[in-house]
């Protein structure tokens, strides 16, 4: 039996609750000997495991560049788009957690099953309109007295959006999002049970002065038939598949095509610049090269070899001795 070790400070603590009475020892006593029993809500029922949500995570991280990037060339401002959580709860509690009027855009992913939620912040969705319409991005709440052409346009915006969904889930599965409804009312949104569970991943964004939250909701069966496809175990023999030799060959014969500029270095000198402007002909600059030592090679100006100078066929060549060894890549 392992016996836990309390450090100084937790013991000094204890035994001063004890003094005072904050703490009976009896009761401690009690509380050691009976059972501890862990509360367990089954409508909050966990159906992911942690190394599953990380997954999820590294999916919308890479959503959330792809996103300001997207954005970020479509309204010509600053957009800064950042994944600040990724949990599972029950259906009822993410649509008790929205806006009363915001706006909702509803995508299908085939060929996975149902839809996912995307609920946009209406300060953000409104600073997004206004840059697209010409202005400068102010935020504004008027999501109960969108017009036609303003909820035409929204619509438009995220739909064209959708391409990013499909690039980021690229990894584990071939989708195919669709925009398939544009709703500002979260009790017109029954996509499943309210007992179901859906995994929110929150971002965090802002455009220009504007911020607020983007909050994507991704129902259990939506994600049942690629569970698998979100362990870690699936994410390195994804990483060790073996190359694509045609592609392998393409790229060799591409990289065997470039030049570049291969030069032995005869030696080197440090000189003044009085010394230079006084510099006449037929004086000599002494380097700092040995006669009987190998020649540097350099390639790009990156030294790879060591070298000895010479003829062939009558013009002046040098012979490779050895590979130069030293620098960030070892003469490789």
């Amino acid at each position: 039996m392992v016996e836990e070790v309390l450090s100084q400070n937790e013991i000094d603590a204890l035994l001063s609750a004890i003094s005072s009475g904050e703490m009976d020892a009896e009761e401690l006593k009690k509380e050691d000997q009976e059972k501890k029993v862990r509360v367990y809500d089954f409508k909050r029922a966990l159906r992911f495991s942690k190394d599953q949500i990380r997954s999820i995570s590294r999916i919308h991280e890479n959503y959330a560049r792809l996103l300001t990037t997207f954005f970020s060339a479509k309204l010509r401002t600053y957009v800064n788009i950042t994944v600040a959580s990724v949990d599972q709860i029950p259906y009822e509690e993410f649509i008790r957690s929205v806006p009363t009027m915001t706006i909702l855009n509803t995508y299908s992913l085939e060929p996975l099953e149902g839809r996912i939620v995307m609920e946009i912040n209406p300060n953000i969705a409104y600073a997004m309109l206004d840059r697209t319409l010409g202005g400068q991005g102010g935020s504004l709440n008027k999501v109960e007295n969108l017009t036609e052409i303003e909820t035409l346009l929204m619509s438009q915006l995220f739909e064209n959006a959708s391409t990013k969904l499909q690039e980021a889930w690229a990894s584990i599965v071939d989708i195919d999002p669709v925009m398939e409804d544009f709703e500002v009312n979260p009790q017109f949104l029954q996509m499943v049970s309210p007992n179901e569970t859906v995994v929110v991943v929150s971002l965090n964004t802002a455009v220009g002065e504007a911020s607020g939250m983007i909050n994507i909701c991704i129902p259990h069966i939506v994600l049942e038939p690629i569970i698998s496809k979100l362990s870690v175990h699936y994410w390195m023999q994804s990483a060790g598949k073996e190359r694509d030799d045609e592609a392998y060959q393409k790229l060799t014969a591409n990289i065997q095509q470039a030049k570049v500029e291969v030069k032995p270095i005869l030696g080197e000198a440090s000189i003044t610049i009085e010394q230079f402007l006084n510099l006449n002909k037929d004086d000599v600059i002494r380097l700092d090269q040995s006669i009987e030592s190998p020649l540097t090679l350099a390639v790009n100006d990156e030294p790879k070899f060591f070298v000895q100078p010479g003829t062939y066929k009558n013009r002046m060549s040098v012979q490779i001795l050895e590979t130069f060894k030293g620098g960030n890549d070892d003469g490789e």
